[in-house]
């Protein structure tokens, strides 16, 4: 079994922010060399999130708008130690901060419309991922 490890990092212009990364996600598939198993893509702090979905405007809006409904801007107890940020850690849970692609002979094995994305929700500072790939 192989194993490669690459880091992708942001810097997000907004506060909150949801990045399409399935093209570097795929390029580390091929330059690790793996043709069959899988690659872990991973968020490195808790208050960003990494999922799959479709690529699509209006979905992206309606994912922001569902979290802001579900987490809103508010006095969370989080805030007693001086952040500001409780509404992002939520986020996160909900989202999570992993997935798991499958790679079939060298390539990021999705559905037809599932791309892999970033969602930073308390951004404009550096952060990374992780990418994983194990297999043969």
């Amino acid at each position: 079994m192989k194993a490669h490890t690459e880091y992708l990092w942001f810097e997000t212009d907004r506060a909150e922010e949801f990045v399409r990364i399935t093209d570097e996600v795929a390029d580390m598939v091929k330059r690790s060399g793996i043709e069959d198993g899988f690659v872990l893509v991973s968020a490195m702090h808790i208050t960003a999130a990494v999922y799959v979905n479709d690529w699509e405007g209006g979905l992206i809006e309606d994912i922001h708008e569902w979290l802001d409904g579900l987490a809103p801007k508010a006095n969370y107890r989080h805030h007693r130690t001086g952040e500001d940020n409780g509404e992002a850690h939520l986020k996160n849970l909900i989202m999570h901060h992993q997935v798991t692609v499958p790679i079939t002979d060298g390539h990021l094995d999705l559905g037809p419309w599932q791309q892999i994305f970033y969602a930073e929700f308390d951004g404009q500072r550096r952060k990374r991922v992780i990418l994983k790939a194990l297999g043969i």
